[in-house]
Parts: C-alpha cells; structure tokens; sequence
C-alpha cells in the first residue's frame, strides 16, 4: 500500500476513530485502524533544561510522522540529563514493541550497550543531532566541526586588533557529548595561533550554572582586564557567562549556538556576539523520514544518507549533515524569523523594543 493511498484511508476514516484514545507517555495515532501497530516509534531526547527539545525538536519531530504515517505510534521520552535513565527509557521502548528508536543520546558512549541491545532484537536506531556509539542504522545533525569554525571565526572579527592583546576563556561543552568535541575541535582550528586562550573549560551537561562559576573564576585568576572575549559553544552557557560577565561590569565578544530566544535578545543588546543556527525543521523532518522508512522496511535513499561519519565506537554510520548559519544583529530577520523560529513579537517585547528599533525589527 503506498503512502499516500494510507494516508487518504487513515482520512476518510478519522470520524470513525475513537477520540479518547490515551497518550501519556506515547503519542498514538490511528487507534483501531487496521493498520495499528506496524509503525512502532520510539522518540528519545536527551533533556529539556534547552529549550529546543520541547519547543521545537519534539513537535517538528512528531508532526513529520503523522505526515507520513498516520497512523503511527509514538513514544516520547525525555532523560532529563540522565545518561542511566534514558538507557532505562531505551529497555521500555523495546518492551514495548518499538520498532524504530530516534535517538539523541545524553552520554554518546554509555548508550552503546543500549543501541547494541536494539540491534540484537532487530530494532533500527537513527542517531539524532549527536552521534551514538553503537551499530547505528543512520544519522542526521549539522556539521558540528564547521559550527565551531563559524563560531572561532566570527570571535576572531569581533576581536579585531584586540585578539593579540589580551586573553580569551572557553566553554565547550559537556564532555559526554561527541558534538561538543567537534564543536572544540573546530574553533581550535580557527582560533589557534592568532589569541591566547587564558581559561579552557569542558562544562559537564552543558550547565549554565557551571558555565557561570567557571566565567567567574576565570576572571579572578586571569583579571578582567585582560580577558578580551569567551567562546562559548552554546546560547545555555553564554547565558550563564553573560550573567558572569555582567557581574564583574564587563562586556567583551561572546560566541554561542542554538539560536535560542534569550540570545537573540542578548544580542540586540550587545551582550552576545552572534549565534549559530541550526534550523530544526529540516533536521527533524529527515530523522522523521528515516524513521518511518526504516519502519516500513524501505532502505534509505541517497539523497537522505548522502555521506557516512565514524562514530566514537568506530562504526560507520550513513549519514546526513545540514548546514548551520550565523546569526548576527544584521541578519536577524532574514534567519531565525524567516525560517519561524520566533516572531518579531515574540523577539521585541517591551525590554528590547529600542534595540529592535535599531536593528530594524519592526
């Protein structure tokens, strides 16, 4: 049966279906359809302390699904930070007879055992924004090293003739997460040879409270003086350097990722450089895809899987990497508002409205 002719079956019969069908932990579509049952998703996120997960990932995520298969099930389940509870999570999706997992691991290694245990009973895994370790069946993310080039790049022209002159701090992110490697690994590229890097802090689970106790102590020891800008490998930590930095009454360039709301009215402000954006739709409408291909027993086509990545693991995994985009006061509107992240009314509330005003959002 082919996609479409389900779909306008799954239609035509929608009034017959039961309304009270019941979605805590799982999102079901389809109840009582002949059809129930054959697609099995399990969504896996890693926390929601970021604002992306919920507001964006989840819902582009499940919205792609019922597109393509209405009469889908999907489980949700959020970690919530934790590396232990989302292998618990991973045990429930396969008793529960999840026959495709997406999967945005907390900890990249810890999870192998779990993407290996869904490989052993048949179940295909699509890697989500981080790469698992482990057989896994497909992956779809940016190219996180070009991220961190993006962000090393943009610290370097903000600095101008200053990066020779005094010293920057890092934050690069949670060490249990293979893109923040990547990310560092990226802006080193870029930053090193032309700035001295005073501080250099991996930030366990991308914490912005962490972030905010390593800015603070990088400017006790090094003297605020002489810190002249921080990367900053997302918008979470940039937050809390921001509230760092403001403390001690400084403000020099800050990098960051995520184009999350608060950085964007951080940098009409001028209290963040530039964010890196990584439109979600796009991304999660490809992992959707491969999930529902998979499910449905389809090999994946070239143009989803267009290139392959070595995992930590050393598993070759077929891939699909997007492009991300910097975002400055100048291209606000032609970027996170065109592609819908934010409206300008969401963006310009009372607080930024002169700021707005100046950077033409109106």
């Amino acid at each position: 049966m082919t996609r479409t002719l389900r779909s306008a079956i799954a239609l035509a019969g929608a009034a017959a279906l039961s309304l009270g069908v019941a979605a805590t932990s799982a999102t079901a579509l389809g109840a009582g359809s002949e059809k129930q049952g054959d697609i099995k998703i399990g969504l896996l996120l890693p926390e929601s302390k970021t604002t992306r997960y919920e507001k964006f990932d989840r819902p582009y995520i499940e919205q792609k699904i019922k597109e393509l298969a209405p009469d889908a099930q999907i489980d949700y389940y959020n970690a919530a930070e934790s590396a232990t509870t989302q292998q618990q999570q991973v045990n429930t999706a396969l008793a529960k007879g999840d026959k495709v997992l997406i999967l945005d691991a907390v900890d990249a290694k810890s999870i192998q055992s779990s993407v290996q245990k869904a490989h052993d009973a048949g179940v295909k895994v699509v890697a989500y924004d981080r790469l698992a370790q482990g057989p896994v069946d497909a992956y779809v993310s940016y190219d996180n090293h070009k991220v961190g080039e993006l962000q090393g790049k943009a610290l370097l022209d903000a600095l101008g003739d200053k990066a020779e002159s005094g010293e920057i701090v890092m934050h690069n992110g949670s060490p249990t997460d293979p893109n923040a490697a990547e990310f560092k690994a990226g802006a080193h590229s870029v930053l090193d040879g032309k700035v001295k890097i005073g501080k250099e802090y991996d930030t366990p689970n991308w914490d912005p409270n962490n972030a905010n106790q390593q800015m603070s102590g990088a400017i006790s020891a090094l003297g605020k003086d002489k810190i002249v800008g921080v990367y900053s490998a997302n918008d979470g930590l940039a937050a809390g350097i921001a509230t760092a930095l403001k403390s001690a009454g400084m403000n020099v360039p800050l990098t960051g990722q995520d184009a999350q709301l608060d950085a964007i009215q951080r940098i009409l402000l001028g209290t963040q450089t530039i964010t890196v954006e990584k439109p979600y739709k796009p991304e999660a409408d490809i992992a959707a895809t491969m999930a529902v291909d998979l499910a449905e027993g389809k090999k994946l086509s070239s143009d989803l899987i267009p290139t392959t990545v070595t995992s930590g693991s050393d598993h070759k995994v077929a891939a699909q990497l997007l492009d991300p985009v910097v975002v400055n006061k100048d291209n606000i509107k032609d970027t996170v508002v065109k592609d819908g992240l934010y409206t300008v009314q969401e963006i310009c509330t009372p607080t930024y409205a002169a700021a707005c005003k100046d950077a033409g959002l109106e």
